[in-house]
């Protein structure tokens, strides 16, 4: 029998709509029962391609005694991240404050009137690994409601007054010690063996490479750009990049980049897309022009909707198993390919009876470069890599033969504007028209199904239905893509596009106060607190891609009036990024830019001298927002 969640339209809700668990969606209807029965709510927040959020549900959400745990002492609500970043957010910076970490399943218990005192991820259904089980945890809560209720609502309180803090860090600097700064951060934390920063896991994150280029584009420092290089081509030869369909997996579980997280999400291939490009225009390498294609062709084939929007994401897992779909014996690939061609291929991509990967091998050339083994072979680099084309595409056909890992097919407007951006960049660094056919496409769709009568922006559109009021990211990324149009076309009409859209989003989201722009809109739902997104994480952040946005319009249209906006946005951050300009790559960029173009720009300093607050101090060990606190580990 399926509960409410049956109603819904995000595939991440409807994934659970059978679980006996009494699901309701966000939504004040769950929050007044669950004050009419004096009950705790319990909040799970995921998304539909995330494999651990899988695994969850398997042990614990389609559990009859889990289901009842939780039916009986809360009021559970399931929520899609991708569809509900307001939400995500703030709870996530709950779950980051108490334990140091983050990650999806994000699990957060809190009182009726959504304030938290309980946050952690992924949890087994009991407890193992040294990890505490989610009975274990579901039990403790509930007894210190009914038994300690002061003290949780005590420690509820002190929570939710942190994250409504708006630190600033003190900064006595200029925009340029900041950039220096943050090119000495990437520098010390770079991998000089396999490319990347910090060890495994390891995430693309491409705005830290786009700001990299961009420094070595001003300043000429050429282990800037060699970081970059790396860090692009160990990616590519890696089993992060699907050799046979092409497309990038959204992290690596190791340091090399061959095992990937095989889910692919779609705002990773557009920012790499981007990365891919301007390798190409600082290196002329044609290596980087033919991985940017490689990403395109996967998006225009398998994640663009007949309409022209670009689709989510796909799972890692298929038939139940993580990666199933990507991987391969030598016996396959003969069967495919015959034995003399399967041996060379085999040879070439790592494809072995030991494997590389569960006893399967994910296909990667870690080892060489077709250059490489054609050397090895002693045949012609050129002949070899006709002949590898043509065998990965009888394998590519092969493989969609498969059952494909679930695809999530609603069309966010942040994420498309991120591939809209991507396609208008290639069309003119590539002289591709189709790549420009498909950006504006792609933005029409947006103009037709996102935009309401009154000119308000929305979120995400799926099967016919379009719901949540657009965020920051969603106006400045298509802001952004806008102007990338703007400069692939000089047609005039994208620039007011984008200088209407930029108006609007102060509008909205502006705080004309302090400066920076709130993620959610003036109009929207008023959650617990109201933050301001700078952090420049998987994606980059709307304030940094405002920033940007500002500084291209000043010089598009050289209209004094962006400078004080320009000067009041980077004085309401400097400061934080100061503190650690390597979470804030794609700010660093916007303030190259800002140096490099506006020369009047470079001496802002934060007009803000408030220090950073001090840690949060935990509640006492007893207390249930700590008792599994410190076992809690970043699982995806």
């Amino acid at each position: 029998m399926s509960n409410r969640l049956a109603n819904e339209k995000s595939p991440y809700l409807l994934q659970h709509q059978n679980n006996p668990v009494d699901w309701y969606p966000w939504s004040e209807e769950a929050f007044e029962k669950a004050k009419g029965e004096g009950k705790l709510v319990f909040l799970s927040i995921g998304y539909s391609t995330c494999h651990w959020c899988h695994v969850m549900e398997r042990e614990s959400f389609e559990d009859e005694g889990v289901a009842e745990l939780l039916n009986q002492n809360f009021i559970s609500i399931k929520v899609d991240r991708e569809e509900r970043p307001d939400i995500d957010n703030i709870y996530m910076s709950v779950c980051q404050a108490l334990t140091g970490q983050g990650g999806w399943p994000l699990t957060i218990i809190m009182t009726p009137e959504k304030k938290p005192f309980f946050a952690g991820t992924y949890f087994p259904k009991t407890s193992k690994w040294g990890r505490a089980g989610l009975v274990d945890i579901l039990q403790q809560a509930a007894r210190k409601w009914h038994e300690e209720k002061d003290a949780v609502l005590e420690a509820a309180e002190m929570i939710t007054q942190h994250i409504q803090h708006e630190p600033i860090g003190r900064f006595e600097g200029t925009v340029e010690d900041v950039i220096e700064q943050g090119y000495n951060y990437f520098l010390q934390a770079f991998d000089a063996k396999y490319g990347g920063f910090g060890t495994a896991p390891k995430f693309p994150t491409p705005h830290n490479l786009l700001f990299l280029m961009r420094y070595y584009q001003k300043n000429g420092v050429r282990p800037a750009l060699g970081m970059v290089e790396k860090t692009l081509r160990s990616m590519y030869l890696g089993g992060i990049n699907d050799h046979i369909g092409f497309g990038f997996s959204r992290y690596a579980t190791d340091e090399k980049w061959l095992v990937p997280h095989f889910e692919k999400m779609l705002y990773d291939n557009a920012l790499l897309a981007l990365a891919y490009l301007e390798a190409y225009q600082a290196t002329g390498s044609a290596f980087y022009a033919d991985a940017t294609r490689q990403i395109f062709s996967y998006v225009l084939r398998d994640m663009t909707s007949p309409e022209g929007g670009f689709y989510s994401a796909e799972d890692a897992d298929s038939e139940g198993v993580e990666g199933k779909f990507y991987v391969w014996t030598p016996s396959e690939i003969i069967k495919v390919l015959g034995k003399e061609k399967g041996d060379v291929f085999c040879r070439v991509y790592d494809i072995t009876n030991e494997g590389n990967f569960e006893g399967y091998s994910i296909p990667n050339l870690i080892a060489g470069t077709l250059q490489e083994k054609a050397g090895e072979l002693m045949v012609n680099e050129t002949e070899l890599a006709k002949e590898m084309a043509i065998y990965r595409e009888k394998l590519f056909q092969r493989r969609e033969k498969r059952a494909r890992p679930y695809r999530d097919d609603k069309i966010l407007t942040a994420w498309n504007s991120l591939m809209i951006a991507a396609l208008a960049r290639g069309s003119s660094v590539l002289n591709d028209q189709s790549y420009l056919n498909a950006a504006q496409k792609a933005l029409q769709f947006i103009m037709t199904h996102l935009v309401e009568s009154n000119g308000r922006l929305m979120a995400r559109y799926r099967d016919g239905e379009v719901a949540h009021p657009a965020y920051l990211d969603d106006y400045a990324f298509l802001t952004w893509s806008l102007l990338e149009l703007y400069q692939a076309t000089m047609e005039d009409e994208y620039l007011s596009q984008a200088i209407k859209w930029a108006k609007l989003t102060r509008d909205l989201f502006g705080d004309q106060a302090r400066g920076g722009y709130f993620f959610y809109g003036s109009d929207a739902e008023s959650l617990i607190t109201r933050p301001k997104e700078i952090y420049d994480g998987a994606i980059p952040s709307g304030n940094s891609v405002m920033t940007w946005n500002l500084l291209q319009l000043f010089t598009a249209t050289n209209d004094d009036n962006y400078i004080k906006p320009i000067e009041k946005q980077i004085a309401a951050f400097l400061g934080t990024v100061a503190g650690h300009p390597g979470g804030y790559s794609f700010f660093l960029t916007a303030l190259l830019f800002a140096a490099d173009k506006c020369a009047q720009l470079i001496n802002v300093r934060s007009q803000n001298q408030e220090t950073q607050m001090e840690p949060l101090h935990l509640p006492p060990d007893d207390n249930a927002a700590s008792a599994a606190g410190n076992q809690i580990q970043e699982i995806n």
